[in-house]
């Protein structure tokens, strides 16, 4: 017979958000975060420094709804705020800027029974999936997958089409280039365009 060593705690669990640009996704963190303050749970939200679209202080929507937030350099720093503030749910916005090692953060955090809220982009300007968000995925709780309209034909966008001087970028085009309506859209699979067919095995 196996000898099962008691949890002397509840664990946590992770809630990932994904989809492309300009489905919600910030708006749908700061949704559950906003909820969360209601019922009195101590609540810290995180985003990457590298993230200064509209403020380095706040997750700023697309719409304009902002969240106060701490930018970081270092994502080794997240438990270290948690564990001094004593803080119930931790969110994170666009987690596919963070390096891998946010990966194991988080798994630390669950297992502290801490709630771990994440948004991110799935799939990169390629349409390849992004950072560590596969992996975050994997190990989700749950799991929320948000849909834009397409720029061009106004069905369901699940993809992000980067554009240089008007034109659809390269596959071999740097992958990280921060940006919003100037540089990106949401287009539908029908409409998406790359010179290259994702390489995803």
């Amino acid at each position: 017979m196996l000898n099962h060593t008691p949890y002397t705690h509840e664990k946590g669990h992770l809630e990932v958000i994904c989809g492309p640009m300009f489905s919600g996704k910030s708006e749908e963190l700061m949704r559950r975060l906003r909820r969360a303050k209601i019922a009195k749970q101590r609540v810290m939200t995180f985003k990457p420094s590298i993230d200064n679209r509209h403020s380095i202080e706040y997750v700023v929507s697309h719409d304009g709804n902002k969240l106060f937030a701490q930018a970081l350099d270092d994502v080794t720093s997240i438990l270290t705020i948690v564990h001094q503030e004593n803080i119930d749910v931790i969110g994170i916005d666009e987690v596919q800027f963070f390096p891998t090692d946010v990966i194991s953060i988080i798994c630390t955090l669950i297992d502290e029974g801490k709630r771990v809220i994440i948004a991110g982009l799935d799939l990169d300007f390629r349409g390849v999936p992004f950072g560590s968000v596969p992996t975050l995925l994997a190990i989700a709780d749950t799991i929320t997958k948000l849909n834009a309209i397409c720029c061009i034909c106004g069905k369901d966008a699940h993809c992000t089409q980067r554009l240089v001087n008007g034109d659809c970028a390269k596959y071999d085009d740097p992958i990280i280039l921060i940006g919003a309506q100037e540089a990106y859209q949401a287009r539908c699979r029908n409409c998406f365009s790359i010179d290259k067919r994702p390489k995803l095995y």
